[in-house]
């Protein structure tokens, strides 16, 4: 077992996992000692590794290298289905950090096929066909460069607050001058705090914070108007700007898959 008490793979060379996640499930914070693959086979999962972020729509997995702390949230309904294989070579690589690959339709249907053949070795061609399939889809994977939105959180108990309020709450408008009256702190106070303990100034990581809360809906294909609205944007333009300013790419070019990108 894992140290979450998902199945890992016990000396098979590969084990998969299918995890049925209402809205709102977390596996909290943990590691495998093998590496897993994990891919919402339904729905949207994110992933939170190492102080970054990744979501992921059914056309992404995110490989996990094995004992990399991690924890997995999903945010609608979502069937996660992991792979979990030996940590011995070989493996895509070398990926020795998390990495974001493409789930193709081949790739999903790979995934498909390695999960119902037998593990077990009871009939040599079995074996065999688990062996390839294997080799195969680790072969087809291939990272997807992405711009993940990142916002640490401060450490002072003043500025940290503010932090999970507003993650808690990305479309809040309250200045910075009104979050030091609820804190008690002065907005300057609170402007150098943010700039000093997360990198950049309070109104970009808010921004970060409103893009970073908005791409579970952007995954699960929900129009623009209302993801720009739930996150605080009062156009759709300012949004879609903001957006393309942190990422270099438009929303809906976001979560399209690398083969289509380069035609």
């Amino acid at each position: 077992m894992s140290r979450d008490g998902h199945g890992e793979n016990g000396g098979a060379p590969v084990v998969i996992g299918t995890f049925p996640m209402p809205a709102g499930t977390r596996f909290g914070r943990h590691t495998h000692t093998v590496h897993q693959l994990a891919w919402a086979s339904r729905g949207t999962l994110t992933v939170h590794a190492r102080g970054r972020t990744w979501v992921l729509p059914t056309t992404r997995a995110l490989w996990i290298p094995a004992e990399v702390p991690h924890e997995v949230v999903s945010a609608s309904h979502t069937t996660m289905t992991s792979l979990y294989l030996n940590a011995a070579p070989p493996v895509p690589g070398p990926w020795t950090a998390p990495q974001p690959v493409e789930v193709t339709p081949l790739i999903a249907e790979l995934i498909h096929y390695v999960n119902g053949a037998p593990t077990d070795g009871s009939r040599r061609a079995d074996a065999d066909s688990l062996a390839h399939g294997r080799a195969l889809l680790l072969g087809l994977l291939e990272p997807v460069p992405v711009t993940t939105l990142d916002t640490p959180l401060p450490t002072d108990p003043r500025a940290a607050e503010v932090a999970r309020a507003l993650l808690d709450d990305p479309a809040s408008a309250r200045t910075l001058a009104a979050w030091g009256r609820c804190v008690g702190a002065s907005g300057r106070t609170l402007a150098r705090l943010f700039l000093a303990e997360t990198g950049m100034p309070f109104g970009r990581w808010r921004t970060l914070a409103r893009l970073n809360a908005s791409l579970p809906a952007l995954a699960a294909g929900e129009p623009l108007h209302r993801v720009a609205s739930a996150v605080g944007y009062e156009t759709v333009s300012a949004f879609v700007a903001a957006f393309r300013r942190e990422t270099g790419v438009t929303p809906g070019r976001y979560f399209t898959s690398a083969r289509n990108a380069r035609r």
